[in-house]
């Protein structure tokens, strides 16, 4: 499978959209931007793609064991009793190999997708339906392609699993018992949840804008830093070096212009 597409960033109408349908008014958008900071935590650095623009995954070798039923465990890289993740450079290692492996046993590549997590919110293939999308293919499909979809597979996860209530409640406890698993206490989930809304609800949302421009930086090669919609050091570097990449004043400031060559640039 070709996991490449354009990696679109998140659109004010995608969140828009998403905040409708979880009933959440533009008021309680801290909620959504809390579980996006801590979900992304580690992994995806705020965006929902690297920065070859392939969406983030974490591929689960004990859910691989599961949807094939153990017949793959002399690959231990990739079938197995037990978790663990391994780095995150490696991800794609493993999911293309389990791929391959399914694909000569001609079993096709669905149980290899539904053994990952895919996107902003990390939703694993096997919960496609509650996505909203027939097979584990179909999410990808999607879920290659920009973060509005990701969003809109995460949204629909949360609806069909009862967490948009605990969203809009801001129960954090009960949310990440299910969102995050078992271990969320071990964890600090719920605390993680709690503190992150805390910060967005008492001060300044990320900027959608400034959001698109540093994913534009990461997969043009201009590294921002961390995808968080906040103007900082690394942002302003990495525009001011593509301003001077493309003829532009090197200001390091994000005006219309340089905003937008850049989304021309990366996302045309």
């Amino acid at each position: 499978m070709n996991f490449t597409d354009k990696a679109l960033p998140l659109t004010r109408t995608g969140l828009a959209d998403a905040l409708a349908r979880l009933e959440l008014g533009s008021g309680q958008a801290a909620a959504l931007w809390a579980v996006f900071e801590v979900e992304t935590a580690g992994v995806t650095q705020g965006f929902g793609f690297r920065a070859d623009r392939r969406p983030q995954i974490l591929f689960e070798r004990h859910i691989f064991r599961k949807q094939t039923q153990g017949r793959f465990d002399a690959e231990a890289d990739v079938s197995g009793p037990q978790g663990g993740y391994g780095g995150l450079a490696g991800q794609y290692a493993k999911l293309e190999k389990a791929v391959a492996l399914c694909e000569k046993a001609k079993l096709g590549a669905e149980a290899a997708l539904c053994s990952a997590s895919w996107g902003l919110g990390q939703v694993m293939g096997f919960n496609h339906q509650s996505a909203g999308f027939a097979t584990a293919t179909a999410m990808v499909n999607a879920m290659v392609k920009g973060e509005d979809a990701q969003l809109a597979g995460m949204v629909g996860f949360l609806i069909d699993n009862g967490l948009d209530r605990q969203l809009r409640a801001q129960n954090w406890e009960a949310f990440a018992r299910r969102y995050n698993g078992p271990a969320y206490a071990k964890n600090h989930y719920h605390l993680k949840l709690e503190a992150q809304y805390a910060r967005f609800s008492t001060g300044s949302m990320p900027n959608i804008e400034v959001r698109t421009a540093q994913a534009g930086l990461l997969v043009l090669g201009f590294s921002p830093g961390k995808i968080d919609g906040v103007m900082g050091a690394r942002t302003r570097s990495g525009i001011a070096s593509f301003q001077l990449a493309h003829g532009l004043p090197n200001s390091g400031e994000l005006d219309a212009q340089s905003y937008d060559k850049l989304l021309a640039a990366a996302f045309t």
